[in-house]
């Protein structure tokens, strides 16, 4: 009996050492210890061990109360001794508070272990079965010889069910190819809530196992899209403020600035608690749909504001020079056509195709009386019945005129209702230039790929023409005319500022 106690003692004694390390690296200066549970008098203690074990637990939790999970998941590094880390899942494990806070330590310690075993790749070898049925995970069985000692819950069939949710959620972690769509699923919030659900259970070996290997596969997968993302908007950043802007986008109203980026720290953010960083991941998430549907602005439409001298028009790229009327001749803010980038067409493409999509959706779902009036953000887009049925067509991946024509019809279309949708915002930011710019800056790109859009729609036009297809190149006609009158629209708009 004495010999367990000596045991159990050596394991707090262990953690209070590792505490006691975390906070005065913290706090550049030792913590002052109880009198009777230094080191030196812990190591001749042979009488009044239950008192000591008493006091000791009593000192652990105070100093609990004041290491956070976020200051847990600094201090385990990859040079922290596994033994250190199993002492201090024993003690987690031997206390089971029912508290968030100390599930989570529980939770960061396991994966801890999981993410650095002993010996490299040896958590991927074959598990087996104690019993001869259902084998266990290699980790698993390294966790019930850590917590031999230790009185771990049982696992009701509920929570064994339970369990079962983490397989479909590590498969659904791989499918995410990017940060937006990873926070938008809300897996975060779904795998806390399942971890809560599991009650005392979380403590059993089992448990452990299975959501240690969740979150490295996850932790592996947020990391790797994270930095893949802060990546693309600390460049949009970069190359904003060479062009000599300041203001990248707005988030929640709150205009982000470059200085806000370039403080923004990858490796602070992901040694954070997910928990209390989660709203700061949502926030990076939400600036990069922004910079995703609006690219930064260029210099040259920022100078006009800013005072600075507007570049010579010899500058001008080929591209832009389809919209060169846009350029009012006196005005201090004449507006500058921007020279049109791959990135900029490829966004756009991006959003046309999202705009396809969604007015797809409508049509087939719509009743069939109302499908052609599909309700846009700020209008209500009118359809042909040509157009209609364009989108509504189930041959559209057919190699044929007929799905050339639908295909035709439906670029078009979606081209008219982005000049559509950049009109309005342009419209609705009169009073804001950096916004007024920013849209006009897209406007621009859309007018080149309707212009392109409509080179390609003739062709095909002809091709339905030559087939006897005449009513198919009469509809393409009547769409285009459509489009041309919208970026007719989008030239005076963007000629005459205010207007």
């Amino acid at each position: 009996m004495a010999e367990d106690l000596k045991f159990e003692l050596a394991i707090l004694a262990t953690v209070q050492g590792f505490y006691q390390k975390l906070l005065r690296d913290l706090l550049g200066g030792e913590v002052p210890l109880p009198s009777g549970l230094d080191e030196l008098a812990l190591r001749h203690i042979d009488r009044d061990l239950p008192e000591t074990l008493s006091r000791m637990y009593r000192w652990l939790h105070v100093l609990d109360m004041a290491i956070t999970p976020a200051m847990l998941r600094h201090a385990l590094t990859p040079d922290t001794d596994s033994e250190v880390a199993e002492a201090l899942l024993r003690y987690f494990v031997r206390r089971r508070e029912p508290s968030e806070i100390n599930r989570d330590k529980t939770d960061l310690i396991s994966t801890f272990l999981y993410r650095h075993p002993r010996v490299a790749g040896q958590w991927q070898q074959q598990g087996y079965g104690l019993d001869g049925s259902l084998p266990l995970s290699p980790f698993e069985i390294a966790l019930i010889e850590i917590l031999a000692d230790t009185d771990v819950p049982t696992l009701p069939e509920e929570h064994v069910q339970l369990l079962r949710n983490f397989d479909p959620l590590r498969e659904e972690i791989a499918h995410y190819r990017d940060f937006n769509s990873l926070i938008d699923s809300g897996i975060v919030s779904r795998v806390r809530e399942l971890k809560r659900w599991l009650d005392s259970s979380f403590y059993h070996p089992g448990v452990l196992a299975t959501v240690a290997a969740h979150n490295a596969a996850f932790g592996a997968r947020f990391d790797q899209l994270f930095t893949k993302a802060l990546a693309e908007i600390k460049q949009f950043a970069q190359a904003l403020d060479e062009m000599g802007g300041s203001i990248l986008s707005t988030v929640d109203g709150v205009e982000v600035t470059v200085d806000h980026v370039a403080a923004i720290e990858q490796k602070e953010m992901l040694q954070a608690d997910y928990g209390s960083a989660l709203e700061k991941f949502r926030r990076v998430s939400k600036l990069k749909k922004e910079l995703d549907r609006r690219p930064p602005i260029r210099k040259s439409l920022l100078a006009p504001a800013a005072g600075r001298s507007t570049p010579a028009s010899g500058g001008a790229a080929a591209k832009p020079a389809r919209v060169a009327a846009a350029k009012a001749p006196a005005p201090a803010q004449a507006f500058q056509p921007p020279a049109i980038t791959a990135q900029q067409i490829s966004v756009e493409e991006g959003k046309l195709r999202r705009v396809e999509e969604s007015i797809r959706v409508f049509v087939r779902v719509a009743d069939p009386k109302y499908r052609q009036i599909v309700p846009m953000r700020f209008f209500n887009l009118t359809l042909t019945t040509p157009e209609a049925e364009a989108y509504n067509a189930g041959f559209l991946e057919e190699k044929s005129l007929r799905a050339d024509v639908a295909r035709t019809l439906i670029r078009l279309v979606s081209c008219v209702a982005r000049v559509n949708t950049e009109l309005e915002e342009l419209k609705r930011s009169q009073s804001m230039s950096s916004l007024w710019k920013l849209h006009a800056d897209s406007l621009v790109v859309l007018l080149d790929v309707a212009s392109t859009t409509t080179e390609d729609a003739e062709n095909v036009a002809k091709m339905a023409e030559n087939s006897d297809a005449v009513a198919s190149a009469k509809a393409i006609r009547e769409t285009m005319q459509k489009l041309r009158v919208r970026s007719d629209l989008a030239v005076k708009a963007l000629a005459h500022p205010g207007s």
